[in-house]
């Protein structure tokens, strides 16, 4: 379905019913804080390198090392430490000079503190100066032209913002998509998986969704929000919070700020490369298993190896995760209906074992390579999921929020013992509270704690 049927010839000069072009505003914001980052260590770089030339080495030197190995991981530390790469000195060219130049007169200072300390004093004060001075200097250019990038790339706008119309009528800005998602018949039907996913997928190139509905239905899209990864706000149109963090504004209306995204950018980063350090070094570790893994499995059963199933994943979008097919190809169980039972006849041999022994989940390496799943986060559930005779989203719909991060292979409620199958409602209620709680706690020490706690429940007594 095409939502974006009011576009505008240049959608992008009056931001009306179109996504962002491109790149999703987020992904150029990183890159262009790369670039900013790049810049201003190479102008340290190059100022050093200057210096080189009207002085020797051995001139330039603190304790025995080059000031330049001791300078530019503190450059970088305070480049951190003073938020140089964020939206606010993006927006500001003046306070991005401004921050840079002090976090490189902080390195001058404890770089000076610390040739004292080592009693170095026989530093070269033009040498010193020299590479100080000229990155100064580079600083400021590559401020510059950063900006002039972030204007042609991003048009000035930092972030972007889309305006989601269901029934209350709402005053199209410049600077904002608008969609009339009334007219496309598309709203947060918390019982319709589809509905859902067709939702998150229109927002998620987005940094903020503004929802402007009646009363009535406010609820539905304050829980929708809330599951996604993006800032959320509803028009007022009555005096009632659902659960708001804050109060904002959109043109001359008040909106109830319902979500801010779970994680902030540097959490995003941080738990990604962590993501991507750790796939890689269990797919280097675990491929001769996996291998072996696969060929049994031909070996025993026609049928391909891996076995791909719809799942619910990040924002509620849908996805299709990898495992190794544990049973067989003719009573596979593709939308996950039926859950699977002790003994249950459909398993293969080598099905049992590496079910028990949690191998058949191994191929989710490839998943969070690709970005669709993460090391540790709420475990992704097949759309047909029951909880005894109930589908999971009518047990409960919190169900919905625990999707506001990525699924992992192993999470929370895994490490206390929530496996197998959900017999009962209250049995998928524990699972949900857990993962809310590790949603609303995130930390890059808490998904090492998971992943070293998960080492003791590889081998479980509910993995069948």
């Amino acid at each position: 379905m095409n939502v974006f049927t009011h576009g505008l010839s240049n959608p992008r000069s009056a931001n009306l019913g179109g996504p962002p072009a491109g790149r999703p505003t987020r992904e150029k914001r990183l890159i262009l804080y790369c670039l900013s980052l790049l810049f201003d260590c190479a102008s340290l770089i190059l100022g050093y390198a200057i210096a080189l030339k009207l002085r020797d080495a051995m001139w330039l030197d603190s304790g025995g090392q080059p000031i330049i190995a001791i300078a530019l991981p503190l450059f970088l530390m305070f480049e951190i430490a003073r938020e140089v790469q964020s939206i606010e000195a993006l927006e500001s060219r003046s306070l991005a000079i401004q921050r840079s130049l002090s976090a490189l007169f902080a390195t001058a200072l404890l770089v000076l503190a610390l040739s004292f300390l080592f009693k170095a004093d026989d530093i070269s004060r033009l040498g010193f100066f020299v590479t100080f001075g000229v990155a100064g200097l580079l600083v400021v250019v590559g401020k510059l032209i950063l900006d002039l990038l972030f204007d042609r790339w991003m048009g000035g706008a930092s972030t972007a913002t889309i305006v989601l119309q269901d029934g209350l009528p709402a005053e199209p800005r410049v600077g904002c998509d608008f969609v009339d998602v009334a007219e496309q018949g598309l709203w947060p039907d918390l019982n319709e998986p589809s509905s859902v996913d067709a939702l998150s997928r229109l927002i998620a190139p987005y940094d903020r969704v503004v929802v402007s509905c009646h009363f009535e239905r406010r609820a539905a899209w304050a829980t929708f929000l809330k599951s996604q990864d993006v800032g959320g706000e509803i028009l007022l149109d009555r005096d009632l919070l659902h659960g708001a963090v804050a109060v904002g504004t959109y043109g001359l209306d008040d909106t109830l700020i319902l979500s801010r995204g779970p994680l902030s950018l540097s959490n995003r980063v941080q738990k990604r490369a962590f993501d991507l350090a750790a796939s890689i070094v269990a797919l280097a570790v675990f491929a001769p298993l996996m291998v072996i893994v696969a060929i049994l499995i031909k070996l025993e059963s026609p049928g391909p190896v891996f076995f791909r199933q719809v799942r619910v994943g990040e924002g509620n979008r849908q996805f299709k995760i990898y495992k190794f097919r544990s049973m067989r190809l003719e009573s596979a169980d593709r939308h996950g209906h039926v859950s699977t039972h002790r003994d249950d006849p459909r398993i293969t041999r080598i099905g049992k074992f590496i079910r028990r022994t949690s191998i058949d989940e191994l191929p989710q390496l490839f998943n969070v390579l690709r970005g669709e799943m993460s090391m540790v986060g709420p475990r992704p559930h097949a759309l047909g999921s029951l909880a005894g005779e109930t589908l999971f989203w009518h047990v409960s719909q919190t169900y919905w929020i625990r999707h506001a991060l990525k699924p992992g292979i192993t999470g929370l409620a895994q490490i206390r013992g929530f496996r197998g199958a959900t017999d009962t409602a209250e049995a998928l209620q524990r699972r949900v509270r857990a993962d809310l709680e590790y949603v609303s706690n995130w930390s890059l020490s808490l998904d090492i704690l998971i992943l070293l706690r998960t080492l003791r429940v590889v081998v479980h007594k509910n993995a069948y």
